[in-house]
Protein backbone atom coordinates (compact mmCIF):
# COMPACT_ATOMS: atom_id res chain seq x y z
CA UNK A 1 0.00 0.00 0.00
CA UNK A 2 2.82 2.41 0.89
CA UNK A 3 6.58 2.47 0.69
CA UNK A 4 9.27 4.59 2.26
CA UNK A 5 12.20 6.09 0.39
CA UNK A 6 14.83 8.48 1.66
CA UNK A 7 13.74 12.11 1.59
CA UNK A 8 15.99 14.39 -0.48
CA UNK A 9 16.40 17.93 -1.69
CA UNK A 10 14.12 17.21 -4.64
CA UNK A 11 11.29 16.80 -2.09
CA UNK A 12 11.69 20.17 -0.36
CA UNK A 13 9.09 22.11 -2.36
CA UNK A 14 6.33 19.58 -1.77
CA UNK A 15 6.99 19.42 1.97
CA UNK A 16 7.11 23.23 2.20
CA UNK A 17 3.75 23.40 0.40
CA UNK A 18 2.15 21.12 3.01
CA UNK A 19 3.18 23.30 5.99
CA UNK A 20 0.74 26.19 5.67
CA UNK A 21 0.64 27.64 9.19
CA UNK A 22 2.80 28.13 12.29
CA UNK A 23 0.48 25.81 14.23
CA UNK A 24 0.87 22.99 11.70
CA UNK A 25 4.64 23.48 11.69
CA UNK A 26 4.70 23.15 15.50
CA UNK A 27 2.42 20.10 15.41
CA UNK A 28 4.60 18.45 12.75
CA UNK A 29 8.08 19.34 13.94
CA UNK A 30 7.92 20.83 17.41
CA UNK A 31 10.34 23.73 17.90
CA UNK A 32 12.89 22.51 15.35
CA UNK A 33 11.85 24.92 12.58
CA UNK A 34 10.55 28.46 12.30
CA UNK A 35 7.59 29.43 10.15
CA UNK A 36 7.63 29.71 7.22
CA UNK A 37 9.52 26.51 6.49
CA UNK A 38 12.18 27.13 3.84
CA UNK A 39 15.00 25.49 1.90
CA UNK A 40 17.72 26.73 4.26
CA UNK A 41 16.07 25.07 7.26
CA UNK A 42 15.53 21.85 5.34
CA UNK A 43 19.17 21.81 4.18
CA UNK A 44 20.20 21.98 7.83
CA UNK A 45 17.68 19.21 8.69
CA UNK A 46 19.27 16.98 6.03
CA UNK A 47 22.88 17.38 7.23
CA UNK A 48 24.26 13.90 7.93
CA UNK A 49 20.88 12.23 7.45
CA UNK A 50 20.29 9.01 5.53
CA UNK A 51 23.94 7.98 5.57
CA UNK A 52 25.34 4.76 6.95
CA UNK A 53 25.36 4.94 10.77
CA UNK A 54 23.43 8.23 10.63
CA UNK A 55 21.61 9.41 13.73
CA UNK A 56 18.67 10.45 11.53
CA UNK A 57 16.82 8.72 8.71
CA UNK A 58 14.30 10.90 6.91
CA UNK A 59 11.68 9.39 4.62
CA UNK A 60 9.10 10.41 2.10
CA UNK A 61 6.07 8.15 1.86
CA UNK A 62 4.68 6.92 -1.45
CA UNK A 63 1.23 5.54 -2.12
CA UNK A 64 1.98 2.42 -4.18
CA UNK A 65 -1.23 2.58 -6.21
CA UNK A 66 -0.53 6.04 -7.64
CA UNK A 67 3.22 6.42 -6.96
CA UNK A 68 2.31 9.78 -5.39
CA UNK A 69 4.32 11.21 -2.50
CA UNK A 70 1.78 11.49 0.31
CA UNK A 71 3.74 11.92 3.50
CA UNK A 72 6.86 12.39 5.55
CA UNK A 73 8.31 10.63 8.61
CA UNK A 74 11.66 10.42 10.36
CA UNK A 75 13.54 8.14 12.70
CA UNK A 76 15.87 10.36 14.70
CA UNK A 77 18.06 10.48 17.78
CA UNK A 78 19.29 7.02 16.78
CA UNK A 79 21.59 5.79 19.55
CA UNK A 80 23.06 2.41 18.64
CA UNK A 81 24.89 2.05 21.97
CA UNK A 82 21.68 2.33 24.00
CA UNK A 83 19.61 0.92 21.11
CA UNK A 84 17.06 3.74 21.16
CA UNK A 85 15.50 6.20 18.72
CA UNK A 86 12.50 8.49 18.28
CA UNK A 87 9.93 8.71 15.55
CA UNK A 88 9.22 12.26 14.54
CA UNK A 89 7.84 14.60 11.93
CA UNK A 90 4.94 12.32 10.97
CA UNK A 91 2.81 14.02 8.34
CA UNK A 92 0.23 13.02 5.76
CA UNK A 93 0.31 15.88 3.29
CA UNK A 94 -3.05 15.30 1.64
CA UNK A 95 -6.04 15.82 3.95
CA UNK A 96 -8.19 13.55 1.77
CA UNK A 97 -6.21 10.45 2.71
CA UNK A 98 -6.20 11.04 6.47
CA UNK A 99 -8.28 8.71 8.62
CA UNK A 100 -7.66 5.68 6.39
CA UNK A 101 -4.95 3.95 8.47
CA UNK A 102 -2.07 5.20 6.34
CA UNK A 103 -0.42 6.91 9.31
CA UNK A 104 -0.37 3.56 11.13
CA UNK A 105 1.25 1.93 8.12
CA UNK A 106 3.88 4.70 7.98
CA UNK A 107 4.76 4.18 11.63
CA UNK A 108 4.81 0.40 11.21
CA UNK A 109 7.26 0.68 8.31
CA UNK A 110 9.58 2.89 10.39
CA UNK A 111 9.31 0.44 13.30
CA UNK A 112 10.41 -2.37 10.95
CA UNK A 113 13.54 -0.36 10.21
CA UNK A 114 14.10 0.44 13.89
CA UNK A 115 13.57 -3.01 15.35
CA UNK A 116 14.30 -5.40 12.46
CA UNK A 117 17.15 -3.61 10.67
CA UNK A 118 18.78 -1.47 13.35
CA UNK A 119 18.06 -3.94 16.21
CA UNK A 120 16.88 -1.20 18.53
CA UNK A 121 15.39 -1.89 21.95
CA UNK A 122 13.18 1.19 22.41
CA UNK A 123 11.46 3.65 20.12
CA UNK A 124 9.75 6.73 21.53
CA UNK A 125 7.70 9.61 20.18
CA UNK A 126 5.88 12.70 21.34
CA UNK A 127 2.37 13.72 20.33
CA UNK A 128 0.35 16.75 21.40
CA UNK A 129 -2.53 15.75 23.65
CA UNK A 130 -5.24 17.28 21.44
CA UNK A 131 -4.20 15.10 18.47
CA UNK A 132 -6.53 12.28 19.47
CA UNK A 133 -6.53 10.58 16.07
CA UNK A 134 -2.72 10.31 16.11
CA UNK A 135 -2.73 9.03 19.70
CA UNK A 136 -5.27 6.31 18.80
CA UNK A 137 -3.22 5.43 15.73
CA UNK A 138 -0.01 5.08 17.77
CA UNK A 139 -1.81 2.96 20.37
CA UNK A 140 -3.16 0.65 17.64
CA UNK A 141 0.41 0.12 16.43
CA UNK A 142 1.42 -0.78 20.00
CA UNK A 143 2.79 2.40 21.57
CA UNK A 144 2.16 2.95 25.29
CA UNK A 145 1.64 6.33 26.96
CA UNK A 146 4.44 7.00 29.43
CA UNK A 147 3.56 10.44 30.68
CA UNK A 148 2.12 13.84 29.90
CA UNK A 149 4.40 16.85 29.65
CA UNK A 150 2.03 19.62 30.64
CA UNK A 151 2.08 22.98 28.83
CA UNK A 152 5.39 22.15 27.13
CA UNK A 153 4.97 24.44 24.06
CA UNK A 154 3.47 27.91 23.66
CA UNK A 155 1.70 28.43 20.35
CA UNK A 156 0.12 31.83 19.98
CA UNK A 157 -1.69 32.48 23.26
CA UNK A 158 -2.12 28.78 24.09
CA UNK A 159 0.03 26.20 25.80
CA UNK A 160 0.14 22.69 24.36
CA UNK A 161 0.75 19.53 26.38
CA UNK A 162 2.59 16.52 24.94
CA UNK A 163 2.19 12.79 25.52
CA UNK A 164 5.42 10.80 25.55
CA UNK A 165 4.84 7.31 24.16
CA UNK A 166 7.12 4.36 23.51
CA UNK A 167 7.38 0.80 22.30
CA UNK A 168 9.96 -1.80 23.37
CA UNK A 169 11.41 -4.53 21.20
CA UNK A 170 9.62 -7.36 23.05
CA UNK A 171 6.30 -5.55 22.49
CA UNK A 172 7.14 -5.27 18.79
CA UNK A 173 8.13 -8.95 18.55
CA UNK A 174 4.92 -9.97 20.36
CA UNK A 175 2.68 -8.36 17.77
Amino acid sequence: MIRLEHFGRQDFDLLISWIDSPALLMQWAGPHFKYPLDVEQLNHYMEGANEENAKVHIFKVFLDKTNETIGHISLNHIDLKNRTARIGKVLLGNNAIRGKGIGQKMVTEVLKIAFDHLSLHRVGLGVFDFNESAIKSYEKVGFVKEGLLRDVRKVGDEYWSLWEMSMLEDEWRGM
